[in-house]
C-alpha cells in the first residue's frame, strides 16, 4: 500500500452519524437540559427563602422569576453554546460556557428590569444568579464524570480514521487508548509513504492518503484525524474536506505544533493566507507575580489548616522505627538552582546506601529509579505514599519561594547532569508539589512522557491552567493513581 494507491469510488449520498453517537449525543444533552432546568429551579427557590425568610410574603415580581428562571436559564445556555456537542466530556469550553451563560442572564436582566421598569428584588438576583451558576458548574461536572466511566468501559465513542505517518498514528492510537475519555477510538489508519504494513498498534492499516474517504465509508468512521505531514498539502487536504463533506464526517487537522495551547495561538490573515502565530510563554512579568503571591498565600493557609494531620504523621512516623520525622534532599529548581526540598520521610533511615543494591530493579524509565516494591519503604511511608501525605512539608518550600504549588517535578542533581538541551526548558520555571505529570499518571508514567508533560506545561503556563490542576489533583489523590 503506497500513497500511490487509486482513490477508491464511493457513495456521495449523505451519510448520517452512527446510531451510537446520535443515542448517547441525544441522551446526554436531555440530561443536560435537564440538569440545567433543575439546577436554576433550586437556585431560585433558595433565593427565595433567603432573601424573604420570615417575611411572611413572596413579591410577586420575584416567583414569577423563579418560575420562569430554568426556561431563561437553559435559553442562555444555549445562546452562549452550552449545548454543542463538540464540547461534551472534555476541555474547559463547556464550563466557559456556562459561566458566559451567567453573565449575559444577569446582564438581560439588568437591562430588561431598567427598561421595563421591572421591580425585581436585587438581593433575590444577587444570590438567584451566582448559585444557578455554582450548582450548574458542580451538575456538568458530575455528568462528565458519568459520561468519562463510560467513555472508559467503551460506551459513547467517536469512531476516528488517523491519517499520516506511521509513528505519529502509532503514538496517537496509544494516548487515546490511555486516555479513553476523550471519546475517541481510532478504528483504522491511512499511512502516508510507502508501507507494507497491514496493522499498527493493533489497528488496521486502510491504505495510503488516497483511501481515506473509502476507509470512512467501509469502518462507519465519525472523524477523521489528520497529523501533521508534508503529503497532505493545502490543496489534497481541501479535497479530502469535499469528500467527506458529502458523508458528514467530521474532520480534525493536527497542527505541526504540537503541545501547544489554543490560548498562544491566533490567526493572522496577511496578503490572504491565514498564518498561524504562536506566542511567547509569559514566564516573566505581571502574571508571574500573581503566581508567586497566590502561591505563597495559599500554602500559607494550608499549612495553619493542615496543622493538627502533620502533628499526627509526624508522631506516627516517629514511633514507627523512631528515626527523623523529615527527609531532606537537594534538588534543582528555576534556573538551576539548589535548593533542599523537605518530605516526610517514608523509607528506612540508610535507604540512600540500600539504593546502591536495587539499582537492577529499577523500573523507571531515563534518569528516575522507581519500584513499584521498594523495601525500603516503611508501614507508615506506603500509605503516606498512596495518599500523597508524604508531600505536605513542600508547603514549606512554596512558602519561601523556592518552589510553586503547580510546576514540573523538582529534579534531583544527578538527574539534572544528563539532561540534553531540551530537557533543561523544565528549569526556566520552579518546580511544583503538583503538575500534570501528578494528574495524568504519577509514577505510572513513563520517562519521556513525564518529561513531554513538564514541558507542555512550561510552554503553555496561564493561572487558569494552574487552578485546572490543583483541582485534577484532587482526584489524583483520591484515587491513589501511579502513586508508588
Amino acid at each position: 500500500m503506497s500513497v500511490l494507491d487509486p482513490v477508491v469510488a464511493v457513495d456521495r449520498r449523505p451519510r448520517v452519524a452512527s446510531r451510537e453517537i446520535v443515542t448517547w449525543t441525544r441522551s446526554y444533552l436531555r440530561r443536560a437540559v435537564l440538569t440545567d432546568g433543575v439546577c436554576s429551579l433550586v437556585a431560585g427557590g433558595l433565593a427565595l427563602y433567603l432573601r424573604f425568610m420570615g417575611q411572611g410574603h413572596l413579591p410577586l415580581s420575584c416567583l414569577a422569576f423563579t418560575v420562569a428562571l430554568p426556561g431563561l436559564w437553559c435559553g442562555s445556555v444555549a445562546l452562549a453554546g452550552g449545548y454543542d456537542a463538540r464540547f461534551f466530556g472534555v476541555g474547559s469550553d463547556e464550563f466557559r460556557r456556562v459561566l458566559n451563560a451567567a453573565v449575559c442572564l444577569a446582564a438581560g436582566v439588568a437591562i430588561a428590569s431598567y427598561a421595563l421598569k421591572i421591580e425585581v428584588a436585587r438581593g433575590y438576583v444577587v444570590i438567584a444568579l451566582p448559585c444557578v451558576a455554582a450548582f450548574d458548574l458542580a451538575a456538568r461536572y458530575r455528568l462528565r464524570k458519568h459520561l468519562h466511566r463510560q467513555r472508559i468501559q467503551g460506551s459513547c465513542m467517536q469512531r476516528v480514521i488517523a491519517v499520516g505517518h506511521a509513528p505519529a498514528v502509532a503514538d496517537l492510537v496509544a494516548t487515546l487508548q490511555r486516555d479513553k475519555y476523550n471519546g475517541l477510538s481510532v478504528v483504522g489508519a491511512c499511512l502516508a509513504g510507502r508501507t507494507m504494513l497491514h496493522e499498527i498498534a493493533g489497528v488496521p492499516v486502510c491504505g495510503g492518503l488516497g483511501s481515506v474517504a473509502a476507509a470512512v465509508d467501509r469502518l462507519g468512521a465519525d472523524t477523521v484525524a489528520v497529523l501533521a505531514c508534508p503529503e497532505m498539502s493545502g490543496i489534497r487536504l481541501r479535497e479530502l474536506a469535499w469528500e467527506l463533506e458529502t458523508s458528514g464526517t467530521d474532520l480534525c487537522v493536527a497542527p505541526a505544533l504540537i503541545d501547544v495551547a489554543g490560548p498562544r495561538t491566533t490567526i493572522r490573515p496577511v496578503a490572504g493566507l491565514p498564518l498561524l502565530q504562536l506566542d511567547h510563554p509569559e514566564l516573566a512579568g505581571g502574571k508571574q507575580v500573581i503566581k508567586s503571591v497566590f502561591d505563597r498565600l495559599a500554602a500559607g493557609l494550608a499549612l495553619l489548616m493542615l496543622a493538627p494531620l502533620i502533628v499526627v504523621i509526624a508522631i506516627a512516623i516517629r514511633l514507627d522505627d523512631h528515626g527523623p520525622v523529615f527527609f531532606r534532599q537537594t534538588r534543582i529548581g528555576r534556573d538551576g538552582r539548589a535548593f533542599q526540598i523537605v518530605k516526610f520521610r517514608t523509607m528506612v533511615v540508610d535507604a540512600e546506601q540500600r539504593k546502591v543494591q536495587l539499582e537492577a530493579l529499577n523500573e523507571g524509565a531515563g534518569v528516575m529509579f522507581k519500584m513499584r516494591k521498594d523495601p525500603r519503604v516503611t508501614k507508615v511511608g506506603a500509605g503516606l505514599r498512596r495518599w500523597s501525605l508524604d508531600e505536605l512539608p513542600q508547603l514549606i518550600n512554596v512558602l519561601v519561594g523556592d518552589m510553586s504549588l503547580v510546576g514540573p517535578r523538582p529534579a534531583l542533581p544527578r538527574e539534572v547532569a544528563r539532561y540534553g538541551d531540551h530537557m533543561r526548558r523544565r528549569l526556566v520555571v520552579k518546580p511544583g508539589l503538583t503538575g500534570l505529570w501528578q494528574v495524568s499518571g504519577r509514577s505510572g508514567l513513563s520517562w519521556e512522557e513525564a518529561f513531554r508533560l513538564d514541558l507542555r506545561y512550561v510552554d503553555n503556563w496561564s493561572i487558569m491552567l494552574d487552578l485546572q490542576i490543583l483541582w485534577k489533583t484532587w482526584s489524583a489523590v483520591i484515587h491513589g493513581s501511579g502513586a508508588y
